[in-house]
């Protein structure tokens, strides 16, 4: 079954390629009194940027891109990271599945700045 161009299971898991943005902070006994999560995210990032994937990191998300099993896998092992430092997880996931594109983390980025200076003239 095709939907949206996606052979329906198959593109996704024959190795289409994938940006995924995830957001993954503790909750509940055991954050910092002040409420802020960062030694949580150090951790859950560490995770990322050993995975070898490229990826990159804002104020907000986390990007990350690679297969479908590599992607989740890394999102997995992040979660699991910062368990240790709270009793609840919060995880947002948002997805960009565009198989047959490779190296759309930078791409994407490119092509944006070039619109933006092409639209400037």
């Amino acid at each position: 079954m095709t939907v949206g161009g996606l052979r329906q299971g198959r593109d996704m898991a024959e190795g289409g390629r994938m940006i995924v943005a995830f957001s993954v902070a503790p909750s509940g006994a055991g954050g910092n009194p002040d409420g802020s999560v960062h030694e949580a995210v150090a951790q859950a990032v560490r995770v990322v940027r050993e995975s070898g994937l490229p990826n990159r990191t804002s104020s907000m998300f986390t990007e990350v891109e690679g297969t479908w099993d590599e992607v989740f896998d890394v999102v997995k092992r992040a979660t699991e990271a910062v368990a240790p430092y709270g009793s609840r997880i919060s995880l947002v996931i948002k997805a960009d599945i565009r198989p047959g594109f490779d190296g759309e983390i930078d791409g994407k980025l490119e092509r944006l700045e070039r619109a933006i200076a092409d639209s400037g003239q």
